[in-house]
């Protein structure tokens, strides 16, 4: 997914407007784009990897909870000293921040209406469907890894959302979606237990 780079000035002058003036169902015009000199073959489909609850019984659950339970009020305070350190810290660049930084401070972005919500909110963590042509011993192997990834995804309201994410594609954090979510990757080598999150925007 490929983020909107948004300077420091710009981003500060974006965050003062007045809620009223940000025109989020406003359209940008399309690009007219013209034929290319050297005709290109397009690239086959690929099918994306659905998701997946993580399972109930699945030791990666609790771990993964817990980290949401940290990353959620960090990005909602919008205060990059509390959320910078849980993605990634000095291994962060400074486009990604300011990425991150303008995401969260967008008020037509995915994350808005969870910022803005006095009521409950709701939270589903995802897995990868495995493919069902893996036998048990491939599906042993990938649960005996010392590693995991896992999708977090929020929504405003108890019950309000029928549906979340079918592919990661679609956890893209787009103006308009009804749910916004961060990935989170976690590590138990060395048997010290460690995470990193990505917030990114489609």
């Amino acid at each position: 997914m490929r983020a909107l780079l948004l300077s420091s000035a710009l981003l500060a002058a974006f965050a003062a407007l007045p809620a009223k003036a940000q025109d989020c169902r406003a359209s940008v015009p399309p690009v007219e784009v013209g034929e290319p000199l050297v005709p290109i073959e397009p690239e086959p489909a690929t099918q994306p990897a659905r998701l997946a609850p993580l399972a109930a019984d699945s030791p990666w659950l609790p771990r993964f909870a817990a980290a949401a339970d940290e990353l959620f009020p960090a990005l909602r305070s919008r205060e990059a000293a509390r959320w910078e350190p849980l993605l990634g810290g000095r291994w962060l660049g400074a486009a990604k921040r300011e990425a991150v930084a303008a995401l969260l401070a967008d008020r037509c972005a995915a994350f808005a209406p969870l910022f803005a919500a006095s009521g409950p909110i709701e939270r589903r963590i995802f897995g990868w469907s495995i493919p069902a042509g893996y036998s048990a011993a491939d599906r042993a192997e990938i649960e005996a890894k010392p590693e995991a990834e896992a999708l977090v995804c929020w929504a405003a309201g108890e019950g309000g959302v029928q549906l979340w994410p079918e592919t990661a594609d679609e956890a893209d954090n787009r103006a308009g979606r009804p749910f916004a979510c961060a990935r989170i990757t976690y590590s138990l080598r060395g048997g010290v237990p460690s995470w990193r999150a990505f917030v990114e925007r489609g």
